[in-house]
């Protein structure tokens, strides 16, 4: 197996909310919502100089802020130097369900993955959620309580970290690592076939367009990209692996079945003012070759997602039973 940093690592959290007296009102899809509320909170909480721009303030460097919203090349840095931006260092899962209309205290829960160094402020995050509780959030900005943060494991493992009614944060971390994800596919079953499915929109990009079709060579590039920004920029290590090789493997994996379709997605920029349309593909797809090399990138894309939007908890995967 060649495709898998082992120096890669994340943190995932599952977060359970409970509405408030008013009951929430949210969107079908509630990405976008999460993040906007989540990234306008946390900068209220830590910016000393909400004055001023990100890109112009002598502190970014050491902001919290900076780090997880507002990501900017170093000017010292040799990769990704041309970009205004970086990806994010974490990815928001909201909950897959459809409902938009949630009773007083009904619950509901999304994940939170936070990846290398970012790990460490999750006690920021914690403090941005109770807060954001308290100004509320959705149609009306309704309040909600933060009922239990849980730290998720690679194998199931699930240890509550967080509890609203104490306010104290165990430190009781599941970080999974590179390595883990290695040794998890290397003790597998390799075989020739796969079968992924897309569960939130994936925002697929070869040759600067939108993949219409989920070609193994297409998701395999766009994990390459996403992953090695991450390593490089969080991780403080560059991916030592023969990008060129990887994808020529690649190409040889055929898409055996493609069950894919386009799913429109609308969400409100508040900083464009903005509706924005964000589509991508959802539904399954199977792919058939010499797959055994790739099933630790895989895995660790299942952590990641793939594509543009990731930030909003698009392009996420899973793989499904391949029936033969």
């Amino acid at each position: 197996m060649i495709s898998c940093p082992r120096e890669f690592s994340c943190t995932r959290h599952e977060i359970v909310l409970a509405a408030g007296e008013q009951g929430l009102l949210l969107p079908p899809y509630k990405g976008s919502t999460l993040r906007g509320g989540f990234a306008r909170v946390f900068q209220r909480l830590v910016c000393a100089r909400r004055s001023e721009s990100c890109r112009e303030c002598l502190l970014k460097e050491s902001c919290p802020y900076h780090l997880v919203f507002e990501t900017s090349p170093p000017a010292q840095t040799k990769a990704l130097r041309k970009y205004a931006s970086i990806p994010r260092p974490f990815v928001l899962e909201p909950p897959l369900e459809e409902k938009t209309a949630y009773a007083p205290g009904e619950t509901l829960s999304f994940q939170l993955i936070l990846m290398g160094k970012t790990s460490r402020l999750l006690p920021y995050f914690i403090v941005t959620l109770e807060e954001l509780g308290r100004l509320g959030m959705g149609k009306g900005r309704r309040p909600f309580r933060v009922r239990e943060i849980a730290a998720l494991g690679l194998n199931g493992e699930r240890r509550t970290i967080y509890r609203g009614t104490e306010k104290v944060v165990r430190a009781e971390e599941l970080i999974i690592r590179g390595q883990d994800i290695w040794d998890l596919c290397a003790a597998g079953s390799p075989g020739e076939k796969i079968t992924l499915e897309f569960l939130t929109p994936a925002r697929l990009t070869f040759q600067g367009n939108l993949a219409d079709r989920p070609e193994f060579h297409i998701l395999i590039r766009n994990l390459l990209r996403r992953v090695s920004s991450l390593l490089y920029f969080y991780h403080g290590c560059e991916w030592q692996a023969d990008f060129a090789g990887i994808i020529r493997k690649a190409e040889e994996i055929k898409l055996n079945a493609n069950g894919t379709r386009w799913l429109d997605w609308e969400r409100y920029s508040s900083r464009h003012d903005t509706k924005m349309k964000l589509g991508g593909l959802v539904g399954k797809a199977t792919y058939r070759g010499p797959l055994a090399d790739f099933r630790p990138l895989l895995k660790l894309g299942e952590l990641v997602h793939a594509g543009k939007g990731a930030v909003f908890g698009l392009g996420k995967y899973v793989e499904r039973e391949s029936h033969h």
